[in-house]
């Protein structure tokens, strides 16, 4: 499909800077099958549910995957600054760093500033690669659990570049920016979806008959970049980490059975069980790389309902929810959305989006 099908105008003060507080206060558009819009809060999520419905969240930690510090054994050392986004082995990470025009293969970059020294001393990488756009492999001199807690204490995390720009990250995201289901370290990026739930919550919903799963699905990098080209036949997606557990497979299923609907919490929970699925509609344990890519046209084979944020203009994630509603019915929403002031992207308000008949999507 044409790529500028999915483009749409955001006012710059629709973007959110700082998450709401409580966080299920934040606001929900609900998107009916039919297309009728609600306008609702987050809290009100177990009303919107059916006893016996299981929701999906995703238990990927946000890493402190944004280091700053300087190449050095040049004659000058300019400032370097990278972003973790693929664990290669023990002592290895795929990078994006900034001004990558800087550095060549060979190189050392040290990394550490003053006021925030890792306990065991600057933390020294090599430029093992370039690739494209920024990409390098950076082979660190500490290994494993040490490297682990180099990067921890050195570290931040790596907020959306489109909070970033507008605001310097502080202390306060380090907590704001990590869901409560939280565990399993290795995203670099939130599943924001999650950020809105509350321990207050989670018990309504319980209360209410509806059951809880954990996923892990490691968010990477790629979740912020636009698609740049003209058709999405186009776009290459980068693979991400994923694992769903065979208790965990088994109990989507029973549910599914005795008439359940699958709740995605976020689109990552969603990739991740659909990529999960078989043809029958089967979810089968996972673990390994999924680089699925959701367009319209797209048979959805598990998820019936899908609670997501905001998302950009021609990103694949715009792309996914209008493949699970319709691309119209996205437009719509996402125009009485602005109107109305909800707040977008990762900090911002949600949706509650129930799947649409297939036969409303375009043809790819």
């Amino acid at each position: 499909m044409r790529t500028d099908l999915f483009d749409f105008e955001l006012p710059a003060s629709s973007i959110a800077l700082r998450p709401a507080s409580p966080r299920d206060s934040a606001r929900m558009l609900i998107v009916q099958p039919d297309g009728v819009l609600r306008d609702r809060i987050i809290s009100d999520l177990p009303h919107w549910l059916e006893a016996g419905d299981q929701l999906v969240v995703n238990d990927t930690k946000v890493i402190a995957a944004q280091l700053k510090g300087r190449r050095i054994g040049r004659e000058t050392e300019p400032k370097i600054e990278a972003t973790l986004i693929r664990r290669l082995d023990g002592s290895r990470w795929k990078a994006l760093v900034r001004p990558a025009k800087k550095l060549v293969a060979g190189d050392r970059i040290r990394f550490g500033n003053e006021g925030k020294v890792c306990l065991l001393g600057h933390l020294d990488a090599e430029v093992e690669a370039k690739g494209e756009e920024g990409e390098v492999t950076l082979a660190f001199s500490f290994h494993g659990p040490t490297l682990d807690q180099a990067i921890g204490d050195l570290g931040s995390p790596p907020l959306p570049p489109y909070i970033a720009s507008k605001r310097t990250p502080d202390e306060r995201d380090a907590s704001d920016y990590q869901t409560m289901f939280a565990q399993a370290e290795g995203a670099v990026a939130a599943p924001t979806a999650g950020l809105h739930f509350t321990p207050a919550l989670e018990s309504a919903l319980r209360g209410r008959g509806i059951g809880l799963h954990q996923v892990t699905l490691h968010v990477g990098a790629g979740t912020f970049l636009p698609v740049k080209t003209e058709d999405t036949a186009g776009h290459k997606m980068h693979s991400e980490w994923g694992s769903i557990t065979a208790e965990t497979a088994r109990a989507l299923n029973a549910a599914r059975r005795d008439g359940g609907r699958i709740v995605a919490v976020g689109t990552t929970s969603l990739r991740l069980i659909e990529s999960a699925t078989v043809e029958d509609g089967t979810i089968e344990p996972f673990e390994g790389e999924t680089a699925i890519f959701i367009t319209p046209g797209y048979r959805f084979r598990a998820v019936d309902i899908l609670l997501t944020n905001f998302h950009l203009p021609r990103s694949t994630l715009f792309m996914l929810v209008s493949a699970f509603s319709g691309l119209e019915t996205m437009k719509k929403a996402y125009a009485h959305a602005i109107a109305q002031g909800y707040r977008f992207y990762s900090y911002g308000d949600a949706c509650l989006l129930f799947r649409a008949p297939e036969h409303t999507f375009p043809d790819p």
